[in-house]
C-alpha cells in the first residue's frame, strides 16, 4: 500500500456502527481511528451479489460519507508521486468519481475509459476476459500524447484485467502509465500481483479478504 496514513480523533457515529447498523448504544461516540479504518469502514459489502458467492464490495456507502470520501481525495492527492502525473484516466463508471475528483484536486486533464462504444470519437479499443467471455474498453485516440505521464484509477482491484487493457490502451498511443490507484484492493483474486508484474506501482487504501 503507499501513503502514510494519521491517527486523528473522529466524533460521531462509529465507523462499525454505521457499518453494520449496530443497534441499541450511544449514537456518538469518540474514538480514536487511523484514516485506513475510517475508509475501510465506509464501505459496505453486500453477500451473494450480484450472484452466490460473490461478495460485492460497495462504495456507494463511502461516497455518501463526506469524510471519508474527502480523505480518499486527498490522501491519493498526498502521494509525492502524483504531481508529476501529466494526466488522470479513470475506468467506467465509478472510478469517473475518483478519477474527476482527483483531476480536479491536482489540476491535471482528465481521460476516461469507456466500454465500447460509449465514446463520439475517434477510438482505440482493447478486449479483456471476463468470467465467461470478453468485454472491450476505448479510449480517445486524442487521450494522450507520447510521453505523457498517466494514472489510472478504479474503486477496486480484482482480477487487474480492466486495468490491464486500460495500460494497453495508453501505451497504444505511445502514453507511459505509471501507476494504478484504487480504494480497494482484493489480493486473494491476484490483481494487484498482475498489474505490479506488468511494471505499474500499485496504490490501494484498503484491502479485504474473501473472509471478511
Amino acid at each position: 500500500m503507499g501513503g502514510v496514513f494519521s491517527r486523528r480523533r473522529r466524533t460521531g457515529p462509529c465507523p462499525a456502527e454505521k457499518q453494520v447498523g449496530v443497534g441499541g448504544r450511544d449514537p456518538v461516540c469518540s474514538a480514536l481511528v487511523s484514516d485506513l479504518e475510517l475508509i475501510k469502514a465506509s464501505i459496505r459489502t453486500v453477500r451473494d451479489w450480484p450472484k452466490v458467492g460473490v461478495n460485492f464490495r460497495d462504495v456507494t456507502t463511502l461516497f455518501h460519507d463526506p469524510e471519508a470520501f474527502r480523505l480518499v481525495i486527498d490522501t491519493f492527492a498526498n502521494d509525492p508521486a502524483y504531481p508529476k502525473i501529466d494526466i488522470i484516466a479513470a475506468v467506467d463508471a465509478r472510478g469517473f468519481i475518483l478519477g474527476g475528483a482527483l483531476a480536479y484536486k491536482l489540476g491535471k486533464p482528465f481521460a476516461l475509459v469507456r466500454k465500447k462504444g460509449k465514446l463520439p470519437f475517434k477510438t482505440v479499443s482493447e478486449n479483456y476476459h471476463l468470467e465467461y467471455g470478453t468485454a472491450a474498453v476505448e479510449i480517445h485516440a486524442d487521450a494522450c500524447k507520447p510521453g505523457d505521464r498517466i494514472l489510472i484509477v478504479d474503486d477496486l482491484i480484482a482480477t487487474g484485467g480492466t486495468l490491464l487493457a486500460a495500460t494497453k490502451l495508453f501505451r497504444m498511443l505511445q502514453g507511459d502509465v505509471v501507476g494504478v490507484a484504487a480504494i480497494i484492493d482484493l489480493p486473494e483474486l491476484g490483481g494487484s500481483k498482475r498489474l505490479r508484474e506488468a511494471g505499474l506501482r500499485v496504490h490501494a487504501l484498503c484491502e479485504f479478504t474473501e473472509a471478511e
